[in-house]
């Protein structure tokens, strides 16, 4: 798996900070790197055949850095605009909107699609990312 990133987050702002970087930074590492050993991605709009929901780490990095690496000179992601940060009572949860631009390298041809996520952080990492999208907004981009 990829290094674990050892710093301890702030909150959940901060914790989306992170993961559009790693995003833009166009690396193999990215949420796993502050994912709570016991945490859990859910992605409830998944397509067919895709879990909707990993628990732990190791088990979102087993899924995470082989689809990422696949993409890799594929697919760039060039741009996470339109950010909104939305707080809750919970200083541990937060709920941001957001817009992810990529394009295809082979042709240029690009696409942008809307998320929503839902970010727990506890004790300094990611204990919850519940990812809200539409998965077939830029499919099209993989699609060769």
């Amino acid at each position: 798996m990829t290094g674990v990133d050892q710093r301890a987050l702030a909150g959940p702002r901060e914790a989306f900070e992170r993961f559009r970087d790693y995003l833009l930074a166009g690396t193999s590492a990215g949420l796993e790197r502050f994912l709570a050993d016991d945490g859990v991605v859910e992605s409830p709009f998944a397509p067919s055949g895709v879990p909707r929901r990993v628990e732990g780490r190791e088990a979102f990095a087993a899924r995470a850095v082989p689809q990422r690496e696949a993409l890799r000179g594929r697919i760039r992601f060039t741009a996470v605009r339109n950010v909104v940060v939305h707080e809750t009572t919970d200083p541990q949860v937060a709920v941001v909107e957001y817009e992810v631009e990529a394009v295809r390298e082979a042709d240029g041809l690009r696409a942008a699609a809307p998320f929503v996520v839902v970010v727990r952080v506890r004790d300094g990492r990611v204990a919850l990312w519940r990812e809200y999208q539409n998965p077939a907004a830029m499919a099209l981009l993989a699609a060769e």
